[in-house]
């Protein structure tokens, strides 16, 4: 074997155990109690090895807004933070992911990166003839907005342009994603945090996936409720379970962290579409990842530069910067709530792989790559902004106090270095390639 990972806990599938993991051309080739080996990586004593994460929620915005992120800067940022592929949405880069002419272009924008990275399609008014081209092509679905998207490169569909393409995608057996909300209940924002709240009130988020699951019901559609933040549509989404729909849902770290009590005006790091809600929002939604309802969280990384975040509730930049900070803010979140990390694992690794198909991500077993993380789950820190990775120096983390420190990434049995000379290339991968 190349390489021995010796840790006292390991997240694997069957649960948290001892033992050793060994490696051989980027796999893992076996997960046993002891290996010999003359190559051996002792983890401390106060040390976890777990699953890469996989983070199918990622606005990397390059190009045509790179100076918002990149590729470079969001993967050396995804890899300090423990994850090791990534999923990029079809927006906010020029051109947007609705074409193949488009995705090609986004390929070679991303031809040095630091841990893997795959692209999601996007539906908008128009394209439907796209669609079959980019499932080939290799996209791992697509995205649309029920509502104005914020930039008008991609625009919203309707309900009936939305059932048009799930028809056309159940035949690929292609997954569609949603950003759920209502645009005829959305309205104006005020600029205090108060106003803008009730712009997007709940119900937006229910009426819109109500529609969703409707829409999946009458088209046999796979689906996905994006970022979800209402904690009223858990029993519209456990429901359509019960039913035997394939509908998913995920939320956020933001969503299970901060509470709209807590936001002050002006505070616009906090602003995100749907928005931040009350207290007993939030516990409501760790209750539907202990009961399953929620499936997966990933990161919805939607950055900006400093000057878009800047202004009041009615007019800045509605997204939060957290790739580098999602396993700890989860952890600590978590483990407050009497969760596990094994847990975690399950969110933000097994299930986000499994929602896309990377039968070689997320878990920690014989076949699958050796994309791992060290993790020092009683280690604290206190974010700085300015010392993540991130382009722009914008997180509402900031000065909180986070439980869990990833001491090494590594990809495919090689440690990724956080100085930009020595970065490994990730790969670019196409859905359905191992």
């Amino acid at each position: 074997m190349d390489l021995v990972f010796r840790a006292r806990r390991v997240v694997t599938p069957q649960g948290e155990i001892a033992c050793d993991v060994g490696v051989t051309d980027g796999r893992i080739v076996a997960v046993e109690p002891r290996i010999d080996s003359p190559n051996v990586v002792h983890l401390a004593d106060d040390e976890m090895l777990l699953p890469g994460l996989v983070d199918t929620h990622v606005h990397v915005n390059d190009p045509g807004r790179s100076d918002w992120e990149g590729f470079e800067t969001a993967t050396r940022a995804a890899a300090a933070g423990g994850v090791t592929t990534i999923i990029d949405m079809p927006l906010n880069s020029i051109p947007p992911t609705v074409e193949v002419a488009a995705l090609e272009i986004k390929r070679k924008a991303a031809a040095a990166v630091s841990v893997d990275v795959g692209f999601w399609g996007g539906i908008i008014p128009g394209n439907l003839a796209d669609l079959k081209p980019l499932h080939e092509a290799g996209v791992f679905g697509f995205k649309c907005f029920l509502l104005h998207s914020g930039v008008d490169e991609f625009p919203a569909v309707t309900t009936a342009e939305l059932e048009a393409a799930l028809r056309q995608l159940a035949t690929l057996d292609a997954l569609t994603i949603v950003h759920a909300e209502d645009a005829h209940t959305v309205r104006d924002s005020e600029p205090d945090y108060a106003g803008f709240l009730a712009s997007r009130p709940r119900e937006a988020e229910n009426k819109a996936i109500s529609d969703v699951v409707e829409l999946t019901r009458r088209t046999g559609a796979r689906t996905h409720v994006l970022h979800l933040s209402s904690s009223d549509a858990l029993s519209i989404l456990e429901a359509a379970k019960r039913d035997r729909l394939q509908i998913t849902a995920e939320t956020c770290p933001h969503y299970l962290t901060f509470t709209a009590e807590e936001i002050h005006d002006g505070q616009t790091e906090f602003k995100c579409c749907p928005p931040i809600r009350e207290a007993e929002n939030r516990e409501a939604l760790w209750q539907g990842l202990r009961d399953g309802v929620i499936d997966l969280v990933v990161s919805d990384h939607s950055p900006s530069t400093v000057e878009l975040k800047e202004g009041d509730f009615a007019t800045a930049w509605g997204g939060i910067a957290s790739l580098q900070l999602g396993l700890p803010a989860v952890w600590t979140g978590a483990r407050e709530r009497g969760f596990q990390l094994t847990d975690v694992v399950r969110w933000m690794a097994t299930h986000p792989a499994r929602q896309v198909g990377l039968e070689t991500k997320g878990a920690i077993e014989v076949g699958k790559d050796a994309d791992f993380v060290v993790f020092a789950p009683d280690e604290t820190f206190v974010v700085d902004k300015n010392k993540l990775h991130h382009r722009n120096p914008v997180t509402p983390y900031h000065g909180r106090t986070l439980n869990g420190v990833v001491r090494q990434t590594w990809l495919r049995g090689k440690e990724i270095s956080q100085t930009r000379a020595s970065l490994p290339k990730g790969k670019l991968l196409r859905r359905g390639e191992a």
